[in-house]
């Protein structure tokens, strides 16, 4: 009862925070005269963030209604957790001190929000997953699916941006300095990235399970 109630709780806060960020964002922007759709919603942690969010609200209805998580939905989780560790990582990594985008110039993103997306959301995904131990475990094969999303991400930015010249990130804009090499060695990077984290995740959140059994 503890762990259904009080885990499905954690996990529907986890989600709530993560859409309620995004919307926090949007409305800001709005505000501000500074909301480009088309570009706000490029951003990879935007749409992890969006995808987390609903994964996590998802898996807390499964759990608070009583019903069996699935290994499809486990594996869905794993994609979900990965891709918010990348956030976290690559922003704190990467983008903390990135140049302001020129038609974003005097104005500040909130706080709060951009906190709860690149730091505080990425760690609870990650608490949420190892310590869901009384849901299926995934075949470790299953952590192959983590490269789907971003190299589906990848396709369309590169696509978009060479379509209209705006970029989400420099480090995929083959027309900056590190040029079309640069570009091509960063998304080798990411992409081993995510196998390497999704087998690193799934293998151990497979160890624990057995550990605790």
């Amino acid at each position: 009862m503890v762990y259904k109630y009080g885990l499905g709780l954690f996990r529907l806060a986890i989600g709530v925070s993560l859409l309620g960020s995004v919307a926090w964002q949007i409305i800001n922007r709005v505000i501000a005269d500074r909301f480009r759709p088309t570009e706000y919603f490029v951003f990879f942690s935007i749409d992890s963030s969006i995808f987390a969010g609903i994964v996590g609200v998802i898996g807390a209805m499964v759990l608070l209604s009583g019903r069996k998580e699935s290994e499809r939905l486990q594996t869905i989780r794993l994609v979900a957790t990965v891709s918010m560790i990348i956030v976290g990582v690559v922003y704190h990594a990467l983008l903390g001190d990135s140049a302001v985008d020129p038609q974003d110039i005097g104005y500040e993103w909130p706080r709060i929000p951009n906190l709860v997306i690149h730091t505080w959301a990425p760690v609870a995904v990650v608490v949420d997953y190892f310590i869901s131990i009384k849901s299926a475990v995934p075949k470790w094969r299953k952590a192959l699916w983590v490269i789907v999303y971003p190299l589906v991400w990848l396709t369309f930015s590169i696509v978009r941006g060479l379509l209209d010249g705006w970029w989400p990130y420099w480090f995929i804009n083959p027309n900056s300095e590190i040029g079309v090499s640069g570009m091509i060695t960063y998304i080798v990077i990411i992409a081993t990235a995510f196998v390497t984290l999704g087998f690193l995740v799934s293998g151990l959140r497979i160890a624990l399970q057995k550990l605790i059994r």
